[in-house]
């Protein structure tokens, strides 16, 4: 009798949290449509781990923080400080952590070295300096399957010259001729060049901003160009 009490209790209290909870998101709701337009449609209200803070995720990434009536809003970086844990930046790389596994090999061309057997995905401009210091970084680097993403955001000639790129004959050598060997890259005939706009709309799904911008086999990502050894590293600490 007292075990089936003490469940029926719990399940009461269970219930009761679940009806405040509800309560507290739909006064949030509320309360910022009412005052802050732009924040008319959340996508998803949570507790945040500091007490009586909510975490408001909005437009798929953008993450805010408010009190239960929606009556304070703060946005920046909530920190843990007994664990040294930036909760935001984890939040957020969560997010935006990429399923590897569904990115589209049609979009991309492949560069293999060695066996192949580590994987990553590149986003990269042809007119960005970092992503060519970091290509030649890359060169050092073996047992590695390369799929690359063309991704001309920084100019229009970025455009002209990845459509030049992604028509040549021989993609990854044209790449490699100009990112690494500071070869000229050549005009070529004209060819569907449309998977090109399906990366621009990839990386704007995943929230790629700059590059290069580097993609594991288990989604997380590196933004930025790494020298041979932190790449290394990563593909080490990592599973494939």
């Amino acid at each position: 009798m007292a075990s089936k009490l003490r469940q029926w209790t719990a399940g009461l209290a269970v219930a009761a949290m679940g009806v405040a909870a509800m309560a507290d998101d739909a006064m949030i709701r509320k309360n910022l449509a009412e005052r802050i337009p732009q924040l008319q449609k959340i996508d998803e209200i949570n507790k945040a781990a500091m007490p009586g803070l909510f975490e408001i995720r909005v437009n798929g990434t953008e993450i805010f923080y408010t009190d239960a009536e929606g009556n304070f809003l703060l946005q920046g970086n909530l920190i843990d400080t007994k664990q040294r844990r930036n909760l935001t930046e984890e939040r957020l790389e969560k997010l935006t952590a990429v399923a590897f596994d569904t990115l589209p090999a049609k979009d991309a061309f492949t560069i293999v070295r060695g066996n192949g057997k580590r994987k990553i995905a590149l986003f990269e401009d042809p007119n960005c300096g970092y992503c060519k210091r970091f290509e030649k970084d890359l060169q050092k680097v073996d047992n590695v399957t390369i799929s690359l993403f063309l991704y001309p955001i920084l100019s229009s000639d970025s455009t002209e010259k990845s459509k030049n790129i992604w028509c040549a004959k021989d993609k990854a050598k044209a790449w490699q001729d100009w990112m690494v060997r500071d070869q000229s890259i050549a005009a070529a005939p004209g060819c569907d060049a449309s998977a090109l706009t399906r990366n621009l709309e990839l990386g704007k799904k995943y929230k790629i901003t700059g590059t290069p911008t580097i993609v594991f086999a288990d989604g997380s990502r590196v933004p930025g160009a790494i020298g041979a050894a932190q790449l290394e590293k990563y593909l080490t600490d990592i599973k494939n």
